[in-house]
């Protein structure tokens, strides 16, 4: 289906509780059933929870790489060292590297069965058919992007004070972010959004996003780019692109820059207040991202079992989200 067609179809249907036009493509179904796995880890249900991945997983052929690190932990936790090891391959084939499993306290503790060594032995060419499924051509483009928009965003570190940032933004920053922002408006329609299942990155598309989104608050209330590529990042959501946390980050830096500290976000760069956190909490579901809730109860899961659950937001969240007295 070509994606012009796939992106109004998705529109059409986002009327209809978010269903996508072919069920091959719908992760949106993805998503919630991950949100309903991790609501069951934070509840302690574990073997429900390995179901629920095991459904995921036969479902879809491209699954996120964090989702196999969780579900090959908790398979080794519960003591299903067959599974694990399954979900090793396919985290493996997802671009989980050896010397990062290697690392993990629940995946370190299986080196030492018969199972390892054939995986070690396996490894290589499972991380070859993993290259090979990467579109490298625009990797490599979409890496100069990001190294273009990170030399001019150093200038900001070197102007002292928000109204000179701002006005470094605004007149040198912007000029190239608005090239940028278009540059990648006929990426995503051309191809996708270039995330972790097509380049393999899930980081350098929502920085450029992010930095476009934080130069600043009378910036913002003109800019016409970002609300003209929201439409094709939801749907790059339902084609399993990009994961609900990079919408929601890239989106957080829009809401804060433009509110200025009186705005309700994600909880990802600002704790929400108790009387704002159910709108956060419906800010999360529009992106399926889990709850603030369940995010804490991973917290507490991950200092009870050794489990990590590699949870997204490090360098703005340091383990649970703060809830904010009124």
């Amino acid at each position: 289906m070509p994606r012009a067609l796939m992106i109004i179809c998705f529109l059409i249907s986002a009327a209809h509780d978010m269903d996508v036009c072919a069920q091959e493509t719908n992760y949106i179904k993805y998503h919630r059933q991950i949100d309903l796995a991790e609501e069951k880890i934070a509840r302690e249900n574990y073997d429900d929870a390995i179901k629920t991945y095991g459904k995921v997983f036969n479902d879809f052929s491209f699954v996120f790489v964090r989702d196999c690190k969780i579900a090959a932990q908790l398979c080794s936790y519960q003591g299903q060292v067959d599974l694990a090891f399954e979900y090793l391959r396919r985290g493996a084939l997802a671009g989980w590297e050896l010397k990062d499993m290697r690392k993990n306290v629940l995946v370190k503790r299986m080196a030492n069965l018969s199972q390892w060594q054939v995986f070690e032995e396996e490894y290589p060419q499972l991380r070859e058919e993993y290259e090979s499924s990467l579109n490298l051509e625009l990797r490599a483009r979409v890496k100069k992007m990001f190294s273009k928009d990170q030399k001019k965003a150093m200038g900001a570190l070197f102007r002292i004070g928000s109204k000179s940032q701002d006005k470094y933004a605004e007149n040198k920053f912007a000029p190239q972010s608005e090239q940028q922002m278009k540059e990648l408006q006929e990426i995503f329609l051309e191809i996708g959004y270039p995330g972790e299942q097509l380049v393999g990155n899930d980081f350098w598309i929502s920085t450029i996003m992010s930095h476009h989104n934080s130069i600043s608050q009378e910036y913002n209330k003109k800019d016409s780019l970002y609300p003209r590529l929201k439409p094709l990042l939801m749907n790059a959501l339902a084609q399993g692109e990009v994961s609900p946390f990079e919408l929601a980050l890239i989106d957080e830096w829009h809401r804060s820059t433009l509110g200025q500290g009186s705005y309700v976000g994600y909880g990802i760069l600002d704790p929400p207040s108790k009387s704002a956190l159910k709108e956060t909490n419906n800010l999360r579901a529009d992106f399926f991202l889990r709850s603030v809730e369940t995010r804490n109860g991973l917290v507490d899961i991950q200092d009870k079992t050794q489990m990590d659950f590699y949870l997204p937001g490090e360098g703005w969240i340091d383990g649970k989200i703060e809830v904010v007295p009124d």
